[in-house]
């Protein structure tokens, strides 16, 4: 089994800032389960990635998310059980500097700006 780290920018705010999960399978498709009993399949092809979520505390909600990287830029789609989309972009420039924007389920756009001490 692998550990591997579910982060906020991934799951939005479907996850803990930093949820840990158990996974299983190979680098191309894995079925993971963290601490709080959801579960999630993830499928990586080439450059994308795409993760699909089920909630334990809300059975029946399910979510996607596909996420693909392109150089140093990483753009996510999702979308949630009551049919809302996200979208979101990710840009890394070294030494934990990254952009992070996009607009979120209820249609709020955001930017932030995030170094290795935090985001604003």
């Amino acid at each position: 089994m692998k550990r591997i780290a579910l982060s906020l920018i991934i799951f939005g705010a479907f996850a803990a800032p930093a949820a840990f999960a158990k996974c299983w399978g190979n680098d191309a498709f894995q079925n993971c389960v963290d601490e709080s009993g959801n579960s999630y399949a993830v499928q990586r092809f080439g450059n994308t990635s795409t993760v699909n979520g089920y909630q334990q505390k809300l059975p029946g909600e399910a979510w996607e998310q596909t996420g693909a990287s392109i150089g140093d830029t990483t753009f996510i789609t999702g979308q949630a059980a009551d049919g809302s989309t996200w979208t979101e972009t990710i840009t890394n420039y070294g030494n934990g500097t990254r952009t992070i924007s996009g607009m979120d389920g209820k249609g709020l756009v955001y930017n932030k700006y995030c170094t290795a001490s935090g985001c604003n």
